[in-house]
């Protein structure tokens, strides 16, 4: 879990439908994800705070009723023949699971839906396999660490990295199927290491073609492999932060030369994601030996140094930009273990991003939920574990006119973080025995 400065959960110890097409029921899918996305925004604004100075209450259970009719006729339409109606379902559930918690309308009909995202995975084409594996990842986020995201995760494990591992299917579902993998392992992340190793593996079988070639020179890759490369190394990254201490020393021998030599890549996006990479298996490290050092590190600094002041012309200006800032944080942090602190608020609470693990994590939800990022972290309470903020909030006018300081909420935080860890070292420690 996330802690202050070094913690992370299990951390290291030491398609949109564009045809509107109609359904059975009349009603177009557009209409239909349209109104499922207004009603729980609707539903969200009025669901735990009635702001000062309005006297109206909008009836929740109404329209929790209708929306929830609206999300069985979804959960239908999955099963329909048309592809394009299925797409439209799979869209307005991607909407309605990432803006609003639905733990117990998922609970009784989790094994339809994960039934029907499994078909959609297995029979479909790219693009519905790429909305069904980012469903199939929200689908875990909102059943969490219990049993039933077990299941959930042991179901779709075998399918998303048979996509992600085949060559031949589509890159846009081999992508999305590797976000979805390393995020439905890191949610369901049990004591059984079967899984963690088995995703690891997969993962990391994907990335390593961008990796140097004998003659040390890096391979020639075809339009679109990169951004796969990128999504394959960012879900191994957060799933390392999972690893006991042995794992992590393997994986530090074998790969940080050679995330070194991809920092000479011609792809700006994945030169930034093996950037970040290698800060965090730096955290990792010097989380089980405080004198960790790579071997070398000069070298890993000349070239971090060299992209934190790139003034290419033939690079475009943002890229540059982005470049610049990612790399200049990156060599802070390993010559100094300076990092950049990050504040992110939501209701009357802020989380704060102040490590490269943390950073990995948090991105990798924000990456799945987009926008509905501050609404899990104020009410799903999976989000709220994993970052130590507690049971969520019933917020009203006397909360928030009590706010504390930024300083004992940073202290209370860092607490939680790091009670967490030592408790989730524990579970850590039962798998090194098997890794």
């Amino acid at each position: 879990m996330p802690r202050s400065k070094k913690g992370k959960r299990g951390g290291n110890s030491s398609s949109k439908g564009k045809n509107g097409v109609k359904g059975e029921s009349g009603v177009s899918d557009d209409d239909l994800a349209s109104d499922v996305l207004s009603h729980y925004s609707s539903a969200s604004e009025s669901a735990s705070v009635i702001e000062e100075g309005t006297g109206e209450v909008v009836d929740e259970q109404t329209a929790q009723e209708e929306t929830e009719d609206k999300l069985k006729q979804c959960i239908d339409n999955l099963m329909d023949k048309s592809a394009k109606t299925r797409l439209a379902a799979l869209e307005s559930l991607r909407l309605a699971f990432s803006s609003k918690v639905l733990y117990e309308f998922l609970l009784e009909r989790r094994f339809t839906i994960s039934d029907c995202l499994e078909r959609s995975l297995r029979k479909g084409g790219g693009e519905e396999q790429a909305a069904a594996a980012t469903v199939c990842a929200l689908l875990c986020i909102q059943l969490g660490v219990g049993v039933e995201g077990e299941e959930g995760f042991k179901m779709f494990r075998p399918i998303l990295s048979s996509i992600l591992i085949d060559s031949c299917a589509s890159l846009s579902a081999r992508q999305s199927c590797a976000r979805a993998l390393g995020m439905c392992c890191y949610v369901s992340a049990s004591d059984d290491a079967e899984d963690l190793v088995k995703s690891l593996g997969h993962l990391e079988n994907v990335f390593v073609g961008a990796y140097p070639l004998g003659d040390g020179s890096l391979p020639s890759v075809k339009a679109g492999i990169p951004a796969l490369h990128s999504a394959a190394l960012q879900s191994w990254a957060l799933l390392c932060t999972l690893c006991p201490a042995s794992r992590i020393e393997t994986i530090l021998n074998h790969h940080l030369p050679r995330l070194h030599a991809c920092l000479e890549s011609s792809e700006v996006n994945f030169r930034i994601a093996v950037g970040e990479t290698i800060a965090l298996l730096y955290e990792l490290g010097r989380d089980i030996d405080q004198e960790f050092e790579y071997e070398d590190c000069d070298a890993l600094c000349d070239s971090l140094k060299s992209l934190a002041t790139d003034g290419n012309k033939h690079r475009a200006k943002n890229d540059r930009r982005k470049q610049r800032s990612v790399f200049r944080e990156v060599l802070h942090y390993i010559e100094n273990e300076d990092f950049t602190e990050e504040k992110i608020q939501f209701g009357i609470e802020t989380i704060y991003i102040d490590g490269w693990m943390r950073r990995r994590i948090y991105d990798a939800f924000k990456e799945v939920l987009e926008s509905g990022v501050r609404h899990h972290l104020q009410f799903n309470p999976l989000l709220r574990d994993i970052f130590g903020l507690g049971p969520p909030l019933i917020m009203d006018a006397s909360v928030k006119a009590s706010r504390i300081s930024r300083t004992e909420r940073h202290l209370f935080n860092s607490a939680a973080f790091k009670a967490r860890t030592k408790l989730r070292n524990k579970v850590r420690d039962k798998r090194a025995d098997v890794m």
